[in-house]
């Protein structure tokens, strides 16, 4: 466990206002929380010419932005980066933040699916998923683990995965390093009556049934004990024959599904093995957990809920369990919506939040396709409402105004006003949010976005974090959202969450107090 010593930070009049006389080591209750990366690599960071771990060889060096184009030639190209945690006003103030000892863990730039918040089950701290590596370092979110090596891999190195716990009382972190998604990424992390639940992706090779099913049992839902590390349990029960090529899944397998739009209510044919769970966003709401799947051609994009309602209750545990979509949601399979003789737009949700038992909001990222390309469709982009009714949810409305096709600006060099690309917002990523006593609902949100230029990833290009807040008489045509914070050059915002407010007359009131190691860079705000 690493503890960081305290640093002064420049308060706004407001926020120090909001601070007790005697202040504590720690993060200040129901204020957001926001994770962020920063590119640091240089122009030698890569060579022109260089062989690159996941092949071809690099055609750009190591100078933003242009760095992430060499994922033409390396599609598992990435370079690991800095984490910083920032602790905003909810109407976007910095206070201050918390910068990631770069010895225990870093992220993948630009791995967008990466740094999801998420809340321990008791409120005490938040955790989010990470690499054992050196910053500057390449094409690790595709390395294998010391659990599962795939020899078909072209990324041949092994990095261990890491769970970071941060606590909120006092700024502490510790990292435990797992060796669940070799070959791919862990997503998020939540803390849940002693274990830790995982989800991301496995897998970057052309192994055989084997070599995907081992695969398999390392990605999905993945737990390991607090206190242990190296291999994780994968919680989904297994679906299909171990050593097939298709149809070994741990938890939700397609040929379970019936095809709707079969006329003899079939179920869909067996997908290719480990990639039905191909999760991102998680989220544990009275004790059961859910999960997203966005990405990806194979599984149903939709949303899902792990095990029994309340399962994680009472310090209960999942393992070995089923997983299946939430009644109402999309059930088509996206390798069908995907084949040129049956295209249909599908949803790719991503965050999760619940205002009530009855009252959910997906974040949806968009299809990624720019606005006026053929084949673009924005009809699930955005922030959808659901409401559930008689066991069934529906969704209510879509929320857009303000975000899709917007905050279009050029991302240009500051040091040299070089501009490269334009950048527009495409819909949403990971979310967070609170009820107001009012009763209506605020949503804050990290955004996803695409841009002019085609040859690089787009979790390189700068987001930004925006809010909406959402009332019984809101409309998809009345209410848009606000901008909070616009990345700057060479930084990605990834997740989002709100502090919790302690309840009266326990320990949990050291929340009331902030410290934070470092002093966050100015970024432009709207």
């Amino acid at each position: 466990m690493t503890h960081f010593a305290i640093r002064p930070i420049t308060l706004t009049l407001a926020s120090a206002l909001a601070m007790p006389a005697a202040m504590a080591a720690g993060f200040l209750p129901d204020e957001l929380l926001v994770s962020r990366t920063v590119y640091s690599g240089v122009a030698s960071t890569v060579v022109v010419g260089q062989a690159l771990p996941g092949g071809g060889v690099a055609t750009d060096n190591g100078l933003f932005p242009n760095v992430f184009k060499n994922e033409v030639p390396d599609p598992s190209f990435g370079v690991t980066s800095a984490i910083y945690i920032d602790q905003l006003t909810r109407s976007g103030t910095l206070l201050g933040t918390l910068a990631i000892d770069t010895s225990l863990v870093a992220t993948s730039f630009a791995s967008k699916s990466e740094l999801a918040l998420n809340l321990s089950t008791d409120g005490s701290a938040f955790t989010f998923m990470g690499y054992q590596s050196p910053v500057n370092a390449l094409d690790v979110s595709n390395s294998n683990t010391a659990t599962v090596f795939d020899s078909t891999n072209p990324v041949g190195t092994t990095v261990s995965r890491a769970v970071v716990q941060v606590s909120l009382s006092t700024g502490a972190v510790q990292t435990t390093s797992v060796d669940a998604y070799s070959g791919n990424n862990g997503r998020a992390a939540v803390l849940a009556n002693g274990s830790y639940y995982m989800v991301g992706n496995a897998g970057n090779g052309s192994g055989n049934g084997t070599q995907l099913s081992q695969l398999s049992d390392d990605t999905g839902v993945q737990r390991i004990a607090v206190g242990s590390s190296g291999a994780t349990t994968a919680v989904g029960a297994a679906k299909g024959t171990f050593g097939a090529t298709t149809g070994y899944q741990r938890g939700f397998a397609l040929q379970d599904v019936t095809d709707p739009n079969s006329a003899t209510n079939a179920k869909y044919a067996a997908d290719k093995t480990g990639k039905d769970d191909n999760f991102r966003g998680m989220t544990v709401y009275n004790g059961t957990m859910y999960v997203t799947k966005g990405s990806g051609s194979n599984g149903v994009n939709t949303v899902y809920q792990v095990g029994a309602a309340g399962a994680l209750n009472n310090g209960g545990t999942l393992s070995n369990a089923n997983i299946a979509i939430l009644p109402g949601f999309n059930t088509l399979s996206e390798k069908v919506a995907e084949a040129p003789a049956t295209l249909t737009a599908t949803p790719h949700p991503f965050g999760l939040w619940f205002a009530n038992s009855t009252t959910l909001f997906v974040a949806d990222e968009g299809d990624g396709v720019r606005l006026g390309v053929a084949g673009k469709n924005t009809s699930f982009a955005g922030l959808q409402e659901w409401t559930l009714n008689g066991g069934i949810w529906s969704k209510v409305a879509t929320f857009q105004q303000g975000l899709i096709d917007q905050a279009a600006y050029s991302l240009t060099d500051p040091a040299t006003g070089i501009s490269y690309w334009n950048v527009k917002t495409d819909g949403l990523r990971n979310i967070t949010g609170r009820v107001n006593a009012d009763g209506t609902y605020t949503v804050y949100a990290t955004t996803s976005t695409v841009s002019s230029e085609t040859s690089h990833d787009l979790g390189a290009d700068p987001n930004e974090i925006v809010s909406i807040t959402v009332g019984s008489s809101s409309t998809s045509a009345n209410t848009a959202f606000s901008v909070l914070e616009t990345a700057a050059y060479g930084e990605r915002f990834g997740g989002v969450l709100l502090s919790p407010v302690p309840e009266p007359g326990t320990d949990a009131l050291l929340l009331s107090g902030l410290a934070f190691v470092g002093v966050a860079a100015r970024r432009r705000r709207r």
